[in-house]
């Protein structure tokens, strides 16, 4: 039925809880499972001059961030690991989370994207369109959602 299962990850427990399940469902359709983490280039701190973060040098700080996005994956792939799934991972700056999540998703050619919802409501829903919002309504892919 699917055989490769690209699921992101935050890092979050929202998050986790799709690994765990893309992870099982994986394992039982003997299906690849990718583990996808995308960080926005906007995140990432600029150094000003006269700066807290000019002190400690811009190598030190990309370090800094790429250790934390290492151990976030690496957290990741033992959550899939106990569930029976061995995974590999990716990691992939892009502006938009959900475009770079359909295009890595059509790249490795994933027949499946499980996403976590983060259970917004009402005015909060409308005022912050989620990521998993995003990919639903721009991919072809079939996207599982888990609560």
């Amino acid at each position: 039925m699917f055989s490769c299962i690209l699921v992101p990850t935050s890092g979050s427990q929202f998050s986790n809880k799709a690994v765990a399940t893309a992870a099982r469902l994986a394992q039982s359709l003997r299906a690849k499972l990718l583990i996808l983490h995308v960080r926005s280039p906007i995140e990432t701190p600029h150094h000003v001059e006269g700066g807290a973060l000019s002190n400690l040098g811009g190598n030190v700080v990309m370090q800094e961030i790429e250790e934390e996005e290492r151990e976030l994956l690496e957290s990741a792939l033992k959550l899939a690991a106990a569930e029976g799934t061995t995974a590999t991972s990716a990691f992939v700056a892009g502006y938009s989370p959900s475009e770079a999540i359909i295009r890595i998703a059509g790249e490795q050619h994933c027949d499946l994207i499980v996403m976590a919802s983060h259970g917004r409501r009402g005015i909060a829903e409308l005022l912050q369109a989620s990521e998993t919002h995003k990919v639903l309504n721009h991919t072809t892919i079939p996207v599982l959602i888990v609560r």
